[in-house]
Parts: structure tokens; C-alpha cells; sequence
């Protein structure tokens, strides 16, 4: 037998997946021409929650706020177009949706809820504010959408107050008879998370977790790249290496969050660029300004679904591919050198397959509104939540993309902050951190298997794999953690076998220590949650892969939630 590979899995048993959340973005009833789309053009069988977007925050009066008070109130409170009342009255077609209200969004920043998180008097006003708001208007609840606590004009203190802020809507909620729901719109990002959120504790609040898998890349970076890869590339270093889908909903699995209560999400537009020379058009390419605004969105950098392929299927100039190390698609036009990194039918279903095997609540779309609904592109509307939705309907796949696979050693990076897309009211993952990696792009044709290229044998654990192997002697006393000795950290005596006193310090052919690559730090970052237990007796251990993982802190407050499964083969 041979040891392959380490695949880290939140649970073998697959849940249904079965929640559809769509979020509707309220301003598209203002776009021009066939961008238009008002709450009468959701379908409202194609989703089990919608929710509304957005309501505001007041800096004045503290409470929540109507933003568009023309077209979302009726005459009677100051409006015309009654979109609050007509959303919710969805229900009546469809008796099983759920409609909530989104407080927050990109546009609204982060100030005024961090000085609003930070008094206890102005809490209060938001909190009582929001349930007569929302029982006004007869939502089923509050989706909270603060980007993000602790960032964008925040202050460190968000943090707790955060969920100060949430335990007083909990409270406020659970006083119903059914409860409002409390559900959150939340980073994928790694430094946005650790800076923004005690995620344990949210995730006991909310009771959907929606995860903003998406704005991973875009224009504010200097290359193209893809907004939102479910697998990275292998040049993605430092902070861009947690930079995917898959290392976010295990990022947050590992800290605490209930797979049945986390929501992924997948997005309905594209993030584009213009390319500085059209002969050089991969992924990694080198894009100075972001692509030119579509007809109906009309924002540079970025285009809805229903753009991209209307402006795909008339430009005779534009290429569409994919890159097998991702499985997502991307397309240039030499008419204006434009590049957008988008999804289609094939990697939103990779994706919702993805969230179904992992045994997620389910899949958000961001935003209904952008899909192509007419339809103008396919035989059928709304193309990709269609697709999705097929996809969850199916019978869970017996493997599942983990891309652990995909990475290989990357190089340094030294490229500074870049600052961030003022872009749509879109949600955002991170803030946008640049890409390093050399603009060498990939014109790499796709291949037949997309699951072929993310459950291969992870090559880039290897050093990891000899360091704890054999694997199975740690899970079980006496821990025989490493004997046999990797050749990476040789010499070295055999440590914990049995378990012993206080420690030798260690010898000094191991100072310093190798440096381990950055994708496998991040790997290490979900490793050590389950392990730590294991390892908390001996502090000379964590010492020693806090060592060759620089920047990593002792995982004392991750709650282990995932099991260690081996892969073998012979």
C-alpha cells in the first residue's frame, strides 16, 4: 500500500443542499432596456429564499432606513411602486418561500455600523427599528449585511461588538412566535474573516451563514484573474492562496460553523479587465484599468451574465475558454480588449455539486436580477439558477472537488496593497488584496472531467504527509507522531513515543527550520484545528510547525469539525 494523499472532509454524510437563496438587487427595476427587472419578473419556484436588497442604516436617527423610498413603500408611507409589499406577496404563488429583508450591502460601508456596534443606546434604536420595519412589511427576516466589521472605516473593536450587535437581534427575534429568522451575508476572504468575525459565535446566531464566495479577483489587482475560482492557481501566494471557493467554505467549517447553516454562494456576473496587449490573454495576464461598463449595469469591471453572453454571442472578435486548473471560464474580444473572468452553466453546476457532496445548507446566487431572463442567449430563463438547481437536484457524486491537488510551490511576493473597486452594489469577499504571481498566462485548453482536476493526488502535501506519518498513530494512544523521521526535518529523535515530560529543547540541526510554501501553510491552517487537541500536551510540537509555517497562531480556539480521512491505493 501507498500513502497518496490527505483530503480533509467535513463529514462524509451528505446533507440535501436544498436551500436556493436568491438574492434580488432592488435598483435593477432602473437599468435600460432588457436589463430591467422588477420583483414581478422572479420566479419564485426557482428559490427557497429571496431576499431583498437593501435596506440602509441612518447616521442621523440610527435606525434602519428605507434607501429607495419611491419605488420599495406605497403612497400611503411616502412612496409610489410598493416593491416591499409586492416581494412578500411572491408568497402568495409560492406558500413555501421565505422572504427576507438585507440591511447593509457594499455601497452603505462600514462606519456608521461600527460607531452604531459600539453604543449600546444606538444599538438599541437599529435592533427595535428593524423588527418593526420587518414585521411591517411582513418579511420572515433580517439578512445582515455589513462589509465588514473592523475594515472600510471600522475599528478593531467591531469585532466583539459584532456579535453584541447580532445576541441583541437574536434576542429581539426569538420573541415571535415563529422566530424572525436572523440570516448574514458574510466575507470569504481569510484576513477579512479573522479580522472581522468571532465566527463560532456568529454562526450560533445566524441561522443561515451566507458566504460571499465571490469578488475573490478584479480589476483593482494588476493581472486577470478569475472572480470567483472554486479551486486557485498554483501561482497564488501569500493571502491569494486563500483565495478560492473551496479554501473558504472549509476555512469556515474549521472555525465552527454548522455545515447544515452555511449557505455558498455563486455569482451571476463577471469581473473584467482590459488587457494591456490582446496577444497576451490568460489567466494572470497583465490588465492595467478594468474592462469597459456593459448596457445595463453600466460599471466598468464589471458585467452581468445577461451581458456577458449577449456580447459573446454578437462580437465575433471574442474567445471563450477555460483553464483545467480551475475548471472556470473566461473570455476575450479583440475589439476592445476586454477580458471577464464569469460563470457559466457548467461551473455553477460544478459548483452547486460541490456544496451538495460537502453537505452544505445550500447555494446563494448573487444577484436573480442578472441572470439571463428573458432568456436572450438560451431555451430557457434564468440559464444558470436553472442549472444549479438541476444540480442539487441530483444524486450526490461519490467524490467531490477538494484542489489541494492543483497547488505547487509558489514564489515571494512583495507586491503592495492595491485599493479596492468602488464598484455596484455587489457584495464583496475581501478586501482586495493584489496579485503577485508573474503575468505568465495560461491558454491552456479545457478537458473532458472537471472533477479529474480537483481530486487528484495533492503533491503539495507530501512534505506534510511525511512529516505525520504514519497518520493513523497520532489518532490513536500512545501518539507516534513522527517515527518514521521526514528527510525535510532529518535529523531528529524520536519525540513522542510514548508521549513524554517536558521537552528537550530541540536539537540544532533544526534551527532554523524550512520554510514550508504558502498554499501548504494554508492547508496546515485546517490541519492543526483537528490536531491541536492531539498536540496541546506537547508545546514543543506546535513550536515546531508554528516553525516552518510563519504567520500561523496556535489554533487553541478552532473547535475541530472535521474528520481525517486517508487515501490509499496500492
Amino acid at each position: 500500500m501507498k500513502l497518496l494523499g490527505l483530503l480533509l472532509v467535513f463529514g462524509l454524510g451528505v446533507a440535501s443542499a436544498e436551500k436556493i437563496v436568491c438574492y434580488f438587487g432592488s435598483w435593477s427595476v432602473w437599468r435600460p432596456g432588457d436589463g430591467k427587472f422588477d420583483v414581478e419578473d422572479i420566479d419564485p419556484f426557482l428559490c427557497t429564499h429571496l431576499i431583498f436588497g437593501f435596506a440602509g442604516l441612518s447616521n442621523h436617527t440610527w435606525e434602519i432606513e428605507v434607501l429607495d423610498v419611491w419605488n420599495e413603500l406605497c403612497p400611503e408611507d411616502g412612496g409610489n411602486n410598493c416593491a416591499y409589499d409586492r416581494f412578500v406577496a411572491l408568497k402568495e404563488k409560492n406558500p413555501q418561500l421565505v422572504t427576507l429583508l438585507a440591511v447593509g450591502g457594499w455601497n452603505e460601508g462600514s462606519e456608521d455600523y461600527s460607531v452604531m456596534a459600539g453604543d449600546p443606546a444606538k444599538r438599541k434604536t437599529f435592533v427595535d427599528s428593524s423588527v418593526n420595519l420587518v414585521r411591517k412589511h411582513k418579511f420572515d427576516g433580517l439578512d445582515m449585511d455589513w462589509e465588514y466589521p473592523a475594515a472600510r472605516g471600522g475599528v478593531p473593536e467591531d469585532k466583539d461588538n459584532f456579535i453584541i450587535l447580532l445576541q441583541e437581534l437574536r434576542n429581539a427575534f426569538d420573541r415571535f412566535s415563529p422566530p424572525l429568522m436572523l440570516t448574514g451575508a458574510v466575507a470569504a476572504g481569510k484576513p477579512t474573516v479573522d479580522a472581522a468575525y468571532h465566527v463560532q459565535q456568529m454562526g450560533e446566531l445566524f441561522d443561515q451563514v451566507h458566504l460571499m464566495s465571490y469578488d475573490f479577483h478584479g480589476a483593482w489587482e494588476n493581472t486577470t484573474h478569475h472572480n470567483a475560482p472554486l479551486c486557485g492557481l498554483p501561482t497564488d501566494v501569500d493571502d491569494m492562496a486563500y483565495f478560492n471557493v473551496v479554501f473558504g467554505v472549509n476555512y469556515y467549517l474549521s472555525l465552527g460553523v454548522p455545515k447544515e447553516k452555511l449557505v455558498m454562494g455563486i455569482p451571476e456576473y463577471g469581473r473584467c479587465y482590459t488587457l494591456d496587449d490582446i496577444n497576451s490573454n490568460g489567466l494572470l495576464a497583465p490588465a492595467s484599468k478594468p474592462g469597459p461598463a456593459g448596457p445595463y449595469i453600466r460599471i466598468p469591471g464589471t458585467l452581468g451574465f445577461n451581458e456577458i453572453c449577449e456580447r459573446i454571442r454578437q462580437d465575433q472578435t471574442c474567445t471563450v475558454t477555460k483553464d483545467p486548473r480551475m475548471y472556470e471560464p473566461y473570455f476575450y474580444c479583440s475589439s476592445d480588449n476586454i477580458w471577464c473572468g464569469f460563470d457559466d452553466a457548467d461551473s455553477v453546476t460544478l459548483k452547486a455539486r460541490f456544496a451538495k457532496n460537502m453537505g452544505l445548507s445550500g447555494v446563494l446566487v448573487w444577484t436573480v436580477d442578472t441572470d439571463d431572463f428573458h432568456p436572450r442567449c438560451y431555451n430557457e430563463d434564468f440559464h444558470l439558477l436553472r442549472s444549479m438547481k438541476r444540480a442539487l437536484d441530483a444524486p450526490a457524486d461519490e467524490e467531490f472537488p477538494d484542489c489541494q491537488g492543483l497547488y505547487t510551490t509558489p514564489s515571494p511576493s512583495t507586491t503592495p496593497e492595491p485599493t479596492p473597486s468602488t464598484a455596484a452594489p455587489t457584495t464583496s469577499t475581501a478586501e482586495p488584496t493584489p496579485s503577485t504571481a508573474a503575468p505568465t498566462p495560461s491558454t491552456a485548453e479545457p478537458t473532458p472531467s472537471p472533477l479529474q482536476h480537483c481530486c487528484t493526488t495533492p503533491a503539495l502535501l507530501n512534505p506534510l504527509l511525511a512529516l505525520l506519518n504514519p497518520l493513523p498513530a497520532l489518532l490513536h494512544p500512545p501518539p507516534v507522531l513522527l517515527n518514521p523521521l521526514p528527510a525535510l526535518l532529518h535529523p531528529l529523535p524520536v519525540l513522542l513515543n510514548p508521549l513524554p515530560a517536558p521537552l528537550l529543547p530541540l536539537p540544532a540541526p533544526l534551527n532554523p527550520l524550512p520554510v514550508l510554501p504558502n498554499p501548504l501553510r494554508a492547508q496546515l491552517h485546517l490541519l492543526l484545528a483537528q490536531l491541536h487537541p492531539l498536540l496541546a500536551p506537547s508545546h514543543q510540537v506546535l513550536s515546531l510547525l508554528t516553525q516552518v509555517t510563519p504567520g500561523l497562531t496556535a489554533p487553541s480556539t478552532l473547535t475541530a469539525q472535521f474528520s481525517l480521512t486517508m487515501i490509499v491505493t496500492r
